[in-house]
């Protein structure tokens, strides 16, 4: 530790900011201090998981002048500094400590480019994020780091760069500083990377097409002034032609057009747009038949909510024996159950089936008050031909009574509907006259006959 707190003082009082006089991407591997530079890497990265970056600094200075990448394994020393630098940024209120510490982000964001070349896409659109947002740097300098951000990146680009990019191509060409042509350039570019990424459908997809939303927002100030109908119609119509089937062509050649102003009712467009329609139908109908041989189950929800019980209790009964056979996804095999459930109950008149998969599908899914409601309906419909008599029916009433009550105490979602129910069920409850001849008072328990059979406390 000794030699840990001098190796900083040495540094402290060396300066870390002129130029630096070793390899910016040298690693700790072969250094004959390794041990004090991974030491120092290890206690600053605990103040940074707290968000203590001034009891980091010391430690990370340490560890970045003596192993700018690391291991070589890991970019953190330049994430990291960066961080750091960024808090002082933002805390300064000198501007040439401001210019200061920006100097120190941007340098950080160069070397990691150059010491971690495979992540250039991600650390050069952060960079020019942080240009813009946060360091605010010339748009002159934004522009050309969002160009680099951009070759570097490729179909990768990080959506980062997006709104900066397009923000500095808006002020530019209203400003006289930049031609039609660069500007529609831009557009086309990064319009193009963002529906690339989003037809990937993984976890950052959405956020490609939220920012090309705003993106193209920004754009729109100046889109009547950069785009000619006219003119997308000539330069896209020989390419349509070529492949008048190729989906992606045509999604992308009938988004511009309209994206332009082109009127759908211009024959060319019109061209365009039945025959795009045409292949998405029959790609999503692929894609549909694909999807629902690989999960019944959701086969079996699209056919209930078009009224195909029969085949929809088939795909049902498939779906639970695959998810019981996989991994059993308590949440499909719940809603499985209960929509067997409604089927056999509404459809079928198969009540105790009915009841039964009511029940399962609330033993998967804790605290849900639909299968329950399910089973008061069952109850409240069979009232009229539960037992013998009129006493025995409303003893089937206080059943259906008694499973509203329970939904609604689980589940807030069921409130309304259960006090409904409950309310307008009421008036059948047992009469005080009729239970009287019968010798039961109000708190007796009660066998419901009938298949029913629950136990109920009798209330008038």
């Amino acid at each position: 530790m000794k030699k840990l707190l001098k190796l900083t003082f040495v540094l402290l009082i060396a300066g870390l900011w002129s130029v630096p006089a070793f390899n910016q991407c040298e690693t700790w591997l072969n250094k004959p201090n390794k041990d004090v530079l991974e030491e120092a890497h290890v206690l600053y990265r605990q103040f940074m998981k707290s968000k203590e970056y001034d009891k980091a600094f010391d430690n990370w200075k340490v560890a970045y002048e003596g192993a700018p990448a690391a291991d070589g394994q890991r970019s953190s020393h330049f994430v990291d500094g960066r961080t750091i630098y960024m808090e002082k940024f933002k805390a300064a209120t000198d501007d040439a400590k401001k210019k200061e510490y920006a100097g120190v982000i941007l340098r950080l964001y160069d070397e990691h480019l150059e010491c971690y070349p495979t992540e250039k896409a991600l650390t050069s659109g952060l960079k020019v994020y942080d240009m813009f947002y946060s360091l605010h740097s010339s748009y002159s300098e934004n522009l050309k780091a969002s160009e680099q951000a951009v070759e570097a990146g490729g179909d990768n680009t990080s959506y980062a760069v997006f709104v900066p990019y397009a923000s500095i191509a808006v002020y530019n060409f209203q400003n006289g500083a930049m031609e039609a042509k660069q500007a529609r350039d831009i557009f086309t570019r990064l319009n193009d990377i963002a529906d690339l990424n989003i037809a990937k459908g993984d976890e950052v997809s959405a956020y490609y097409e939220q920012a090309k939303g705003a993106m193209n927002g920004t754009f729109a100030a100046i889109e009547n002034d950069i785009f000619d109908c006219e003119y997308f119609k000539k330069k896209l119509e020989p390419d349509y032609r070529k492949d008048e089937e190729d989906i992606e062509m045509l999604k992308y050649i009938f988004n511009k057009l309209t994206a332009q102003g082109c009127d759908e009712s211009d024959p060319f467009v019109a061209e365009v747009k039945i025959k795009y329609e045409t292949v998405v139908a029959a790609i999503n109908a692929e894609k549909l038949a694909g999807y629902y041989t690989e999960n019944p189950g959701e086969h079996g929800v699209a056919l209930f909510k078009e009224e195909k019980y029969q085949e929809a209790l088939q795909k049902f009964q498939e779906g639970i024996r695959q998810e019981e056979a996989g991994e059993k996804d308590a949440e499909k095999l719940a809603n499985y159950y209960f929509y067997m459930a409604s089927v056999e109950f509404r459809q079928l008149g198969k009540y105790t089936e009915a009841r039964n998969h009511a029940r399962k599908a609330a033993s998967l899914k804790k605290g849900w008050g639909r299968p329950y409601m399910l089973i008061g309906d069952m109850y409240a419909k069979s009232s009229r031909s539960c037992g013998s008599d009129a006493f025995d029916a409303q003893l089937a009433v206080l059943a259906a009574v008694d499973k509203y009550a329970y939904a609604r105490s689980i589940d807030d979602s069921v409130r309304s509907e259960a006090n409904k129910k409950i309310g307008s069920y009421s008036a059948h409850k047992p009469k005080q006259e009729d239970a009287f001849m019968r010798k039961i008072k109000s708190g007796d328990t009660l066998s419901v006959p009938c298949w029913i059979g629950e136990t109920v406390t009798v209330k008038f």
